[in-house]
């Protein structure tokens, strides 16, 4: 039997799938799994030294940099533990981890390469630095949830002044699409593959039981197999008439598969995610993203005609956002009436273009970019305007400032407006009360 330490540093405010899901592998398999997820707790130094692999899960930027420290503390409190890196951060940062002392980088579908590698330091007590990105298809298991922090030390969801336990679940992986800014497209390249829907359904059955009276599907894009998708919420809701979810889809797929909102709204889709990103057809052209600015208007009707709630997400600053773009976006959020649908963090995201990114095929982008930072696994960059950078900072802050004081959304919308348009938000704007839009109380998305 192999001692095993899964370590989770941050994601997204929810209990962790990518430890859940391997860590019902690798028991599966006979081995003993710990399992300490690092937004809730610290590195547990016992635990730390009787292992003999410790695997940290990197799903995306923030986890990857906060596991930078817990890395380093694992090499000093245990120097002959086999440490292993997967997830989507993994692969797109190889050779910076490796130079960690991380000897296994998994990529893609990484449970069965866990339990391979695994495998190998029980039978010989050793295995040799290798990378695997797997795409493979695979037969899952539930994910095993047992020794995670309970479901009330998680984002939750605000929903007409009532909050409500939050669940999290994947019906898929992958994305068939290939948007130059998402660390989805550089590892999967165009694959999709799905989790069966017994394994969703039992996994969603488990957290009900643990309290959940809502489920979040994390999905990169919950439309990219619809049918699949259907079929899941038309057993969940059968089952569970009273459970509410919310899903992510694109733009492109709201309007292509609009017949299918209503199904949302039926079976107990309260929100839909979409990665809008900009409302500048020349920079949603550079990121790929298969939409324009009038999709993105004509999505906001088509899911309000079914009944669900648009949450669209942005990155509004890019080396192409121009000032009359920028403050067409606030226009535009308030003209939508999507004000209290907006994360303000949102408006202030700068385009991180990571190790690996498919931005680095746009030669105006190569030219822009400064050799590649390490400690902040970016490639940094500047905008032409510096004072658009300037603004950038300038609402990060003010943001972090105002949420920490619990200020409304549509009042910190009115200070990000002055600081863009250099005069007050116009009093004829009627902005929505918050308790009227559902809402994750974990608001960052990146």
């Amino acid at each position: 039997m192999l001692r095993l330490l899964l370590v989770s540093t941050y994601e997204l405010g929810r209990q962790p799938f990518g430890l859940a899901s391997p860590a019902a592998w690798l028991r599966a398999a006979g081995h003993e799994v710990h399992c300490v997820d690092l937004a809730w707790g610290s590195l547990p130094e016992e635990a730390v030294r009787a292992a003999g692999l410790v695997a940290f899960y990197l799903p995306m930027h923030t986890a990857t940099r906060l596991a930078v420290r817990a890395i380093e503390r694992v090499r000093a409190l245990n120097p002959s533990a086999h440490l292993c890196c997967y997830g989507l951060y993994a692969s797109l940062n190889e050779l910076y981890i490796r130079r960690l002392g991380v000897k296994t980088i998994l990529g893609g579908e990484y449970e069965p390469g866990l339990v391979a590698l695994a495998g190998r330091l029980r039978e010989d007590g050793q295995a040799a630095p290798n990378t695997i990105v797997s795409l493979d298809r695979l037969t899952f298991l539930p994910p095993d949830r047992t020794t995670l922090p309970p479901l009330s030390q998680y984002a939750a969801l605000r929903v007409n002044g009532e909050r409500r336990l939050v669940g999290y679940t994947e019906a898929s992986r992958g994305c068939k699409h290939l948007c130059r800014h998402c660390p989805v497209a550089p590892v999967y390249n165009g694959a999709f593959r799905i989790v069966q829907p017994d394994v969703v359904l039992e996994d969603i059955r488990r957290q009900v039981a643990m309290g959940a009276d809502h489920i979040t599907f994390g999905d990169p894009d919950f439309f990219n197999g619809p049918g699949h998708a259907v079929r899941i919420v038309e057993a969940l809701h059968q089952e569970f008439p009273a459970l509410t979810y919310d899903v992510t889809i694109k733009i492109e797929h709201l309007l292509r598969r609009r017949d299918l909102l209503s199904v949302l709204h039926r079976t107990g889709c309260l929100f839909v995610t979409s990665a809008v990103e900009s409302v500048e057809d020349e920079v949603l052209r550079k990121l790929d993203k298969g939409h324009t600015k009038e999709d993105f208007v004509r999505a906001v009707s088509a899911c309000r005609s079914a009944g669900l709630t648009l949450a669209p997400t942005f990155v509004p600053f890019t080396p192409w956002t121009t000032w009359d773009g920028y403050r067409e976006l606030l226009r535009l959020i308030v003209e939508l009436d999507l004000v209290e649908s907006v994360a303000p963090v949102q408006l202030g995201l700068r385009l991180l273009i990571p190790g690996g990114s498919k931005l680095l095929e746009l030669e105006d982008v190569r030219a822009l970019v400064e050799p590649f930072d390490e400690a902040a696994l970016i490639y940094r960059w500047r905008h032409a305007d510096l004072e658009l950078d300037r603004l950038s900072a300038r609402i990060l802050h003010l943001v972090e400032r105002e949420e920490r004081r619990r200020t409304p959304r549509r009042e910190i919308f009115a200070r990000i407006w002055s600081l863009a348009a250099g005069a007050p938000l116009p009093d004829t704007f009627d902005l929505l009360p918050r308790a009227a839009i559902p809402y994750m109380d974990e608001p960052w998305y990146c």
